[in-house]
């Protein structure tokens, strides 16, 4: 396993410089079943949006198999090319989450799973921002980062992580205009948040 120096150039955030280790080791199917069961709370073929889609293994395909249409968003232009060769019928944009598009339209999901904790505390709250104004009105936003207030280095890439905690994370939901509905933990003990916008 390799890492890479930070680079004030590398918009994936170390991932580019990894992305080859990620392609090989991410077959796992944890948070499978949390994701699923995340969006039986969306419009049955509805749109959502994967930030930080990687691979497309295993979040969007589990949901483009359950016949929602994915849009994907990532920096790395080697994981978006992975993308496009797996899931041809996915539509995805090799952007940062930071400054993304996100396609110019709104979604009844998102999901951020992997990415919210790799992002420095104010661009978290940035992006929260962001996706509660791409979503539609009943749409859910689901995210992955410890519920604890802590810091971290990423096991891949070497960079630091951090996570904002469960109280930091509910209120800034709420000053988004995102209601908090509840958390799942998966059979990795990783942390998810749930939030929606009201109708």
């Amino acid at each position: 396993m390799t890492s890479t120096l930070p680079s004030e150039h590398d918009m994936s955030n170390g991932w580019e410089g990894v992305a080859s280790e990620f392609i090989a080791a991410r077959d796992s199917s944890i948070g499978v079943d949390v994701v699923r069961a995340w969006a039986r709370n969306l419009p049955s073929g509805g749109a959502i949006l994967d930030l930080g889609c990687g691979t497309g293994v295993p979040i969007s395909q589990a949901l483009m198999e359950d016949g929602f249409r994915i849009y994907g968003v990532d920096a790395s232009p080697t994981l978006v090319a992975e993308v496009d060769r797996r899931f041809p019928q996915m539509s995805v944009a090799c952007e940062p989450v930071e400054t993304s598009t996100f396609f110019g339209r709104n979604f009844d999901g998102i999901v951020a799973i992997g990415l919210m904790y790799l992002l420095p505390a104010d661009v978290q709250r940035r992006l929260i921002s962001r996706v509660a104004s791409a979503l539609n009105p009943g749409g859910h936003f689901l995210f992955a980062s410890p519920y604890q207030v802590c810091e971290w280095a990423d096991l891949m890439t070497g960079r630091e992580s951090r996570s904002l905690g469960e109280d930091a994370y509910i209120r800034l939901l709420s000053e988004a205009g995102l209601v908090f509905v509840g958390s799942y933990t998966d059979e990795g003990k990783n942390h998810y948040f749930n939030s929606l916008k009201p109708r």
